[in-house]
């Protein structure tokens, strides 16, 4: 139960699921710590530093977490591992002189942040892949339904709404497959000591054997090892990981700013849920604000600090070890994986949810899209010999009356205009001008590509399973 009395962050309820945050918990790393020292103990049992019997009592005691004697422990000595080492040794009678030998503390907590960190990457996979088989659908659904698009925040040309997802759906599928890699390629910093020589192993176990003990340690614990480090894994590999989660994050960004632009009155041509007994505003009660796609952004505008202050520990820290990134890991690496966790199910619930409105696609279409044809009939003049210089002039300036038509609220008389101007019959016949205001058609390769994406992203998502 949470406690409402004191300061929570809002990701230890708000934001993020419970999956992420029990992978995040202080009981799942204390768990882990123990998991990693009986692996260790393991390790250490074929070299007779540690004896059958003593790893039995261990294990019988891998989940006896006591944050109470833990934190009172702590208190005195400022060292949370090895408050957390007295308390577990405490329980083991037979067992608790033999744990930790040989370590340093950042061996056991470096190897649990890795695998935090690889359980999480595979929880936001999960997520992802069902956001990508969701905009698939989305693509499939509207490849081929003509609708405005917007440069510079003004109309374009056509498109259709099934090639714009198309677009967001490859910048995510490319981020998908470094995911994939990103997992594959995740290390731990293996047993390797207090500053990375694994002398004090070499002590107990001797030189020749250190090779085969990582080994062994590395298939117990399920991670790779770097081959080199010192007192702890590269910091690079946080960077690497919390930028990738960056990109992410930048490409959900644009997604839900388009949805919001999208969504105004104005246009009106897609909506994002709305619940039935759902506020909008506490003033204004006709409101439907897009609070799913502020939310994202919101939550996303986090992620090049957490990249910058990665980047920090990287690049500043000093020779074999500082202490100046501990603080702060505790903060960026689970908020950032609960930002991303809930950026993901926001999304999702949006794509799956999202309403998209027919009419008001064909309204802006109607005013906006004939101009487009103005770059169809330019090429038609053209290619019948009309000087280029002349036409486009001629052209530019009907449709600045048009444009003028349009802002006054009335149909966009452009067609018409152009029917009616001598230069342009003379070249063009009235058919001819009519087929070549049929902006539905004019979409070139949307939908061929449209589909061939959503495509690509079903055989990433069933290569991946």
């Amino acid at each position: 139960m949470e406690n409402f009395d004191r300061f929570q962050s809002p990701f230890t309820w708000r934001y993020g699921s419970e999956k992420m945050r029990e992978i995040w918990s202080e009981r799942n790393k204390r768990k882990l710590w123990r998991h990693i020292w009986i692996a260790l103990a393991r390790a250490e049992s074929r070299y007779g530093l540690v004896t059958p019997s003593q790893i039995a009592e261990l294990e019988s005691h891998a989940d006896d977490i006591d944050f109470e004697e833990a934190n009172r422990i702590e208190d005195s000595i400022h060292h949370d591992l090895m408050a957390e080492l007295r308390v577990f040794a405490s329980q083991c009678l037979e067992a608790g002189g033999v744990l930790h030998l040989g370590a340093t503390s950042m061996d056991i907590e470096d190897n649990a942040d890795v695998l935090r960190i690889r359980d999480s990457l595979s929880l936001v996979k999960e997520d992802f892949t069902k956001l990508l088989l969701a905009l698939a659908g989305k693509i499939e659904d509207y490849a081929s339904l003509p609708a405005m698009a917007f440069t510079h925040l003004q109309p374009a040309e056509p498109t259709t709404i099934g090639y714009r997802y198309a677009c967001y759906a490859q910048d995510l599928a490319e981020a998908y497959e470094r995911l994939s890699y990103a997992i594959a390629d995740i290390r731990g910093k293996g047993f390797k000591g207090a500053v990375g020589t694994s002398a004090s192993y070499a002590e107990l176990i001797g030189l020749e054997n250190l090779d085969d003990f990582e080994r062994v340690l590395s298939e117990d614990l399920g991670i790779e090892f770097f081959d080199v480090s010192t007192q702890t894994y590269a910091r690079v590999q946080d960077y690497r990981i919390i930028s990738l989660l960056a990109e992410i994050a930048a490409i959900l960004h644009k997604m839900a700013f388009d949805f919001r632009i999208l969504q105004m009155p104005m246009l009106g041509e897609i909506c994002e849920p709305f619940g039935e007994h759902q506020i909008g505003s506490s003033a204004m009660p006709f409101k439907r604000n897009p609070i799913e796609c502020e939310r994202i952004e919101s939550l996303a505008r986090l992620f090049p600090s957490f990249a910058n202050i990665a980047w920090d520990n990287a690049a500043l820290s000093i020779l074999e070890r500082t202490l100046d990134d501990s603080a702060n890991r505790r903060i960026i690496l689970p908020e950032a994986f609960l930002a991303i966790d809930e950026l993901f199910s926001t999304m999702r619930h949006i794509i799956d949810g999202q309403i998209i409105d027919n009419e008001a696609i064909r309204r802006t279409l109607d005013a906006y899209a004939p101009f487009s044809a103005t770059e169809r009939v330019l090429m038609a003049l053209g290619k019948r010999g009309a000087d280029r210089q002349i036409a486009h002039e001629r052209l530019r300036n009907m449709a600045m009356l048009a444009w003028q038509a349009v802002r006054e609220g009335n149909s966009n008389p452009l067609k018409s205009l152009i029917e009616s101007d001598e230069f342009i019959a003379s070249f063009l016949s009235s058919d001819t001008i009519e087929k070549l205001f049929d902006v539905d058609i004019y979409i070139g390769a949307a939908e061929k590509r449209a589909l061939a994406m959503a495509g690509r992203i079903r055989r990433l998502a069933m290569d991946e399973h």
